[in-house]
């Protein structure tokens, strides 16, 4: 069934399976997929390497403005350039996931990262993956869902993930998971959150494919704000 080129928004907590769920929902709409995470993560990634506190609002400012954040996509699929270096691996790391978690609660870098964004959008067709895209930057998108999990069930999750880069016990993810959580939902700018319109979805007990199954019935069913 044939729809209307819409902005889709995929918010939740970490672990709760937003990555491949946006992912493979973009590939079956024939839709681009922008992880808001990852800009989040290149800004902290930048700041640990520049020296800049996670604080200090006016070099946040000022990092930001002098930062040249692009998604090519390869035969690897989505990468992620600072200028011309692939940081998509590199900003994987659980020092850089608290890291980011602490910029993003700055209002420079929100400031900056909400044009990025919007910019990306304007086009539509595009399923964007974040925190704060059905809240903040795309009140309006015509379809937002946000997907959670159990904490237990998000930890196994990012534990299994982060294998390859890190050397954390399934405790340490878990405890790492729960702060950053707390840091996210209590914030006073942009808390974690689903829209008030938005379609809630629990992934504890579903396959990716599930979830991707509820969502397309919603997006093709026209569930969307005014629809």
């Amino acid at each position: 069934m044939a729809i209307s080129k819409l902005v889709i928004t995929i918010d939740g907590p970490a672990g709760a399976g937003k990555t491949t769920v946006s992912r493979t929902l973009a590939e079956r709409l024939g839709y681009r997929y922008v992880d808001t995470g990852a800009l989040y993560r290149a800004v902290a990634y930048a700041a640990k390497h520049q020296g800049v506190r996670a604080d200090d609002d006016a070099a946040l400012e000022a990092l930001c403005c002098g930062l040249d954040l692009k998604f090519v996509s390869t035969k690897s699929g989505q990468r992620l350039l600072s200028g011309e270096v692939d940081i998509t691996d590199l900003i994987r790391t659980p020092e850089i996931t608290m890291l980011a978690s602490a910029v993003s609660a700055r209002p420079a870098v929100r400031a900056y990262l909400l044009n990025v964004q919007r910019d990306m959008g304007r086009q539509k067709g595009v399923v964007f993956e974040g925190r704060d895209m059905g809240t903040v930057v795309f009140p309006d998108a015509e379809m937002k869902f946000f997907l959670d999990a159990n904490i237990e069930v998000r930890a196994h999750r990012r534990y299994l993930q982060q294998q390859a880069v890190a050397s954390q016990k399934p405790e340490e993810v878990e405890n790492q998971m729960r702060r950053r959580d707390q840091n996210d939902s209590t914030r006073d700018l942009a808390p974690l959150r689903p829209a008030a319109d938005a379609v809630v979805i629990d992934s504890t007990d579903l396959s990716a494919e599930e979830v991707i199954e509820c969502m397309l019935t919603h997006i093709y069913a026209g569930d969307v704000p005014g629809g």
